[in-house]
């Protein structure tokens, strides 16, 4: 079932979709964690966004990286468009050894135990909101993600368990200042000013009954002024989604309406491919059977 929310009588409502396209009410708010802000706070929180809406308020937001494709190609076009002489020695190593620069794999860490950082969930902006690169940054990037909120509480669950207290599925865009991140990365503390600025989710949410069971088949595309520049899949996580929250929820409760992300999608991302944003463009991302992200960049404030 797809989900949205709109504005009746100055408040905010969620709809469903009849399997003949038309929208209805939805009284069952417990697929987007339920109603853990006020309403007054979240029509509050709404006005700030041009008019578009969020799906549903995230109560926190814990980003994973479960695909070791994306992260070697990820490290691989930042040492291309921050290190060129770097770059030059890995592709060297690369077209000998047919294997990918060692540096570039994931730390040891990745493959022994699901990885996340925290971030910042009051950050999200809907679809559709005009979006500027923070003042402090000049390489703005985005990151195609399977989003999924939790409609049930958590802790220490099995990843059975995990799976099925899953709500429903967004697609989320997790936005970059690549030119601040490598610097944060190495000082041990994780993304802080080069991720908290902005996040964005589709306007719409799927049930998970009909995405949880297709969740290593799904499909989509990046495009940037009408013109797309790379096509990503699902296939390929080194943890399941089950694994991810039962690791979260290790010694850890977890709430209804707390939010989790996949880490990109392999192609998802502007430095993998080099397909960086510039102000004036405009970003459509799309992940088949959940939904749309689209932004115009505008100038750093």
């Amino acid at each position: 079932m797809k989900l949205r929310r709109v504005r009746v009588d100055g408040r905010l409502a969620i709809q469903s979709e009849t399997p003949d396209g038309q929208w209805q009410p939805e009284p069952d708010a417990r697929p987007l964690g339920g109603a853990p802000f006020s309403a007054e706070w979240e029509a509050a929180a709404a006005d700030a966004h041009h008019g578009h809406l969020l799906p549903f308020q995230p109560l926190s937001f814990r980003d994973f990286m479960v695909y070791e494709k994306h992260a070697v190609a990820a490290a691989r076009g930042l040492v291309r468009r921050f290190h060129p002489g770097l770059h030059r020695l890995a592709a060297a190593v690369e077209k000998a050894s047919g294997r990918p620069f060692p540096p570039f794999k994931p730390k040891p860490l990745f493959y022994r135990q699901p990885i996340y950082y925290m971030s910042n969930h009051l950050s999200f902006v809907p679809s559709g909101t005009p979006i500027a690169p923070p003042g402090y940054s000049r390489a703005l990037d985005y990151e195609l993600e399977i989003g999924f909120v939790l409609a049930a509480p958590l802790r220490d669950a099995t990843p059975a368990e995990a799976a099925a207290a899953i709500g429903a599925f967004v697609l989320l865009n997790d936005f970059s200042a690549r030119d601040v991140q490598r610097a944060e990365m190495t000082s041990g503390f994780g993304p802080q000013k080069s991720k908290h600025f902005a996040s964005s989710m589709s306007a719409t949410a799927v049930t998970a009954d009909e995405i949880l069971p297709r969740v290593d088949a799904l499909s989509g595309a990046v495009a940037i002024n009408g013109t797309i520049v790379s096509r990503v899949s699902s296939a390929g996580m080194r943890w399941s989604l089950g694994e991810i929250l039962a690791h979260a929820s290790r010694s850890e409760q977890l709430l209804p309406g707390e939010l989790f992300g996949t880490g990109t999608l392999p192609g998802g991302s502007g430095m993998e491919t080099g397909n960086w944003l510039r102000p004036g463009d405009t970003l459509t991302l799309t992940l088949d059977g959940i939904g749309e992200v689209e932004h115009t960049v505008e100038h750093a404030t």
